[in-house]
Protein backbone atom coordinates (compact mmCIF):
# COMPACT_ATOMS: atom_id res chain seq x y z
CA UNK A 1 0.00 0.00 0.00
CA UNK A 2 1.21 3.44 -0.94
CA UNK A 3 1.84 5.94 1.76
CA UNK A 4 -1.03 8.29 -0.16
CA UNK A 5 -3.61 5.41 -0.04
CA UNK A 6 -5.48 7.12 2.48
CA UNK A 7 -5.06 10.71 0.66
CA UNK A 8 -6.73 9.46 -2.25
CA UNK A 9 -9.44 7.74 -0.33
CA UNK A 10 -10.32 11.13 1.38
CA UNK A 11 -9.94 12.78 -1.75
CA UNK A 12 -12.55 10.15 -3.46
CA UNK A 13 -14.64 10.74 -1.25
CA UNK A 14 -15.01 14.86 -1.35
CA UNK A 15 -15.07 14.49 -4.56
CA UNK A 16 -18.21 12.35 -4.67
CA UNK A 17 -19.92 14.64 -1.89
CA UNK A 18 -18.99 17.56 -3.95
CA UNK A 19 -20.57 16.17 -7.20
CA UNK A 20 -23.46 15.01 -5.18
CA UNK A 21 -24.07 18.99 -3.87
CA UNK A 22 -23.55 20.23 -7.10
CA UNK A 23 -26.32 17.66 -8.98
CA UNK A 24 -28.95 17.91 -5.42
CA UNK A 25 -28.85 21.64 -5.78
CA UNK A 26 -28.75 21.96 -9.63
CA UNK A 27 -31.98 19.43 -10.14
CA UNK A 28 -33.63 18.76 -6.47
CA UNK A 29 -33.49 21.33 -3.82
CA UNK A 30 -31.57 24.82 -3.45
CA UNK A 31 -32.05 27.28 -0.53
CA UNK A 32 -33.17 30.44 -0.71
CA UNK A 33 -33.69 33.57 1.50
CA UNK A 34 -36.39 35.91 1.59
CA UNK A 35 -35.75 39.48 0.76
CA UNK A 36 -37.93 42.40 1.23
CA UNK A 37 -41.73 42.35 2.71
CA UNK A 38 -43.74 41.48 -0.98
CA UNK A 39 -44.35 37.91 0.19
CA UNK A 40 -45.76 39.00 4.06
CA UNK A 41 -47.50 38.01 5.88
CA UNK A 42 -46.55 33.98 4.96
CA UNK A 43 -42.98 34.96 4.27
CA UNK A 44 -40.47 37.72 6.03
CA UNK A 45 -37.78 39.06 5.30
CA UNK A 46 -34.51 37.10 6.16
CA UNK A 47 -36.32 33.69 5.94
CA UNK A 48 -34.29 30.56 5.03
CA UNK A 49 -36.40 28.30 2.47
CA UNK A 50 -35.81 24.63 0.53
CA UNK A 51 -36.98 25.33 -2.49
CA UNK A 52 -37.98 21.57 -4.98
CA UNK A 53 -36.97 21.83 -7.93
CA UNK A 54 -37.67 17.85 -9.16
CA UNK A 55 -41.71 18.21 -9.27
CA UNK A 56 -41.60 21.16 -11.80
CA UNK A 57 -39.53 18.91 -14.05
CA UNK A 58 -42.26 16.46 -13.48
CA UNK A 59 -45.46 18.27 -13.30
CA UNK A 60 -46.17 21.74 -14.58
CA UNK A 61 -46.54 24.78 -12.24
CA UNK A 62 -50.29 25.39 -10.52
CA UNK A 63 -52.12 28.31 -9.11
CA UNK A 64 -51.34 28.92 -5.21
CA UNK A 65 -47.93 27.65 -6.04
CA UNK A 66 -45.53 30.32 -4.08
CA UNK A 67 -42.41 30.12 -6.95
CA UNK A 68 -38.69 31.11 -6.99
CA UNK A 69 -37.56 31.93 -9.71
CA UNK A 70 -35.36 34.64 -12.17
CA UNK A 71 -36.26 38.12 -12.08
CA UNK A 72 -36.73 38.56 -16.40
CA UNK A 73 -35.39 42.04 -16.18
CA UNK A 74 -32.13 40.61 -14.40
CA UNK A 75 -31.64 36.81 -14.23
CA UNK A 76 -28.84 36.88 -11.90
CA UNK A 77 -31.76 38.25 -9.32
CA UNK A 78 -33.99 35.60 -7.60
CA UNK A 79 -37.82 36.65 -7.02
CA UNK A 80 -40.22 35.01 -5.06
CA UNK A 81 -44.21 35.07 -5.78
CA UNK A 82 -47.46 33.57 -5.84
CA UNK A 83 -49.12 31.90 -9.07
CA UNK A 84 -51.98 33.88 -10.02
CA UNK A 85 -52.49 33.23 -13.27
CA UNK A 86 -51.72 30.10 -15.23
CA UNK A 87 -50.65 29.39 -19.14
CA UNK A 88 -53.97 29.93 -21.71
CA UNK A 89 -55.49 32.00 -18.79
CA UNK A 90 -56.96 35.62 -19.01
CA UNK A 91 -56.25 37.44 -16.17
CA UNK A 92 -57.98 41.15 -15.07
CA UNK A 93 -57.72 43.29 -12.30
CA UNK A 94 -60.73 46.00 -11.82
CA UNK A 95 -61.81 47.11 -8.60
CA UNK A 96 -58.50 46.34 -6.58
CA UNK A 97 -59.96 42.24 -7.40
CA UNK A 98 -58.47 39.77 -9.22
CA UNK A 99 -60.63 37.58 -11.94
CA UNK A 100 -58.88 34.86 -13.88
CA UNK A 101 -61.23 34.04 -17.13
CA UNK A 102 -63.68 36.24 -15.93
CA UNK A 103 -63.81 34.91 -12.11
CA UNK A 104 -63.70 36.49 -9.46
CA UNK A 105 -60.61 34.96 -7.73
CA UNK A 106 -60.82 34.38 -3.94
CA UNK A 107 -57.32 35.09 -2.24
CA UNK A 108 -57.34 33.17 1.51
CA UNK A 109 -53.85 34.26 1.91
CA UNK A 110 -54.30 37.69 1.62
CA UNK A 111 -54.70 40.12 4.34
CA UNK A 112 -58.69 41.19 4.05
CA UNK A 113 -57.55 44.73 3.74
CA UNK A 114 -55.50 43.91 1.17
CA UNK A 115 -55.74 45.38 -2.15
CA UNK A 116 -54.83 44.37 -5.57
CA UNK A 117 -54.04 48.04 -7.40
CA UNK A 118 -52.43 48.46 -10.58
CA UNK A 119 -52.82 52.02 -10.83
CA UNK A 120 -53.52 55.54 -9.50
CA UNK A 121 -56.79 54.80 -10.78
CA UNK A 122 -58.48 51.60 -9.50
CA UNK A 123 -61.67 51.90 -11.96
CA UNK A 124 -58.94 51.33 -14.80
CA UNK A 125 -59.36 47.43 -15.59
CA UNK A 126 -55.86 45.77 -16.24
CA UNK A 127 -55.99 42.56 -18.59
CA UNK A 128 -53.86 40.13 -19.77
CA UNK A 129 -53.80 36.95 -22.08
CA UNK A 130 -51.24 34.76 -20.91
CA UNK A 131 -49.58 32.36 -23.39
CA UNK A 132 -48.88 28.84 -22.97
CA UNK A 133 -45.74 29.37 -21.73
CA UNK A 134 -46.31 32.07 -19.16
CA UNK A 135 -47.70 32.67 -15.77
CA UNK A 136 -49.12 35.78 -13.88
CA UNK A 137 -47.06 36.20 -10.46
CA UNK A 138 -47.61 38.60 -7.66
CA UNK A 139 -46.56 39.54 -4.30
CA UNK A 140 -49.09 38.62 -1.42
CA UNK A 141 -48.37 42.20 0.21
CA UNK A 142 -49.33 43.45 -3.22
CA UNK A 143 -48.72 47.07 -2.63
CA UNK A 144 -45.32 46.31 -2.01
CA UNK A 145 -44.69 44.09 -5.00
CA UNK A 146 -42.85 44.31 -7.63
CA UNK A 147 -44.58 41.19 -10.24
CA UNK A 148 -46.53 40.67 -13.45
CA UNK A 149 -48.57 43.99 -12.71
CA UNK A 150 -45.36 45.91 -13.27
CA UNK A 151 -43.05 43.78 -15.66
CA UNK A 152 -45.37 41.16 -17.05
CA UNK A 153 -46.06 37.63 -17.47
CA UNK A 154 -43.68 35.28 -16.42
CA UNK A 155 -42.17 32.80 -19.06
CA UNK A 156 -41.99 29.16 -17.51
CA UNK A 157 -38.13 28.84 -18.42
CA UNK A 158 -37.61 31.63 -15.80
CA UNK A 159 -38.73 29.13 -12.67
CA UNK A 160 -36.20 27.30 -10.85
CA UNK A 161 -39.28 25.93 -8.34
CA UNK A 162 -41.33 25.68 -5.34
CA UNK A 163 -41.14 27.01 -2.23
CA UNK A 164 -41.42 23.73 0.46
CA UNK A 165 -40.38 24.52 3.58
CA UNK A 166 -39.26 27.19 5.76
CA UNK A 167 -36.42 26.35 7.96
CA UNK A 168 -35.21 29.38 9.60
CA UNK A 169 -35.79 31.11 12.44
CA UNK A 170 -36.71 27.59 14.03
CA UNK A 171 -40.02 29.24 15.09
CA UNK A 172 -41.59 29.50 11.43
CA UNK A 173 -40.32 26.40 10.92
CA UNK A 174 -43.07 24.71 8.53
CA UNK A 175 -44.12 23.15 5.23
CA UNK A 176 -45.45 25.31 2.67
CA UNK A 177 -48.78 24.60 1.37
CA UNK A 178 -50.88 25.85 -1.75
CA UNK A 179 -53.92 27.22 -1.45
CA UNK A 180 -57.33 25.37 -2.94
CA UNK A 181 -59.42 27.05 -4.82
Amino acid sequence: MSRFGPFWEILKVVAIVFVSAIIIRGFVAQPFIVEGSSMEPDFHNGEYLLIEKLGYHLHNPVRGDVIVFKYPNNPEVNYIKRIVGLPGETVRIFENQVYVNGTKLFESYLSPDEKTIVSQSPETPYEVALSNEQYFVMGDNRQHSSDSREWGPLGRDFIIGKSALVLYPRQNFSAVASPTY
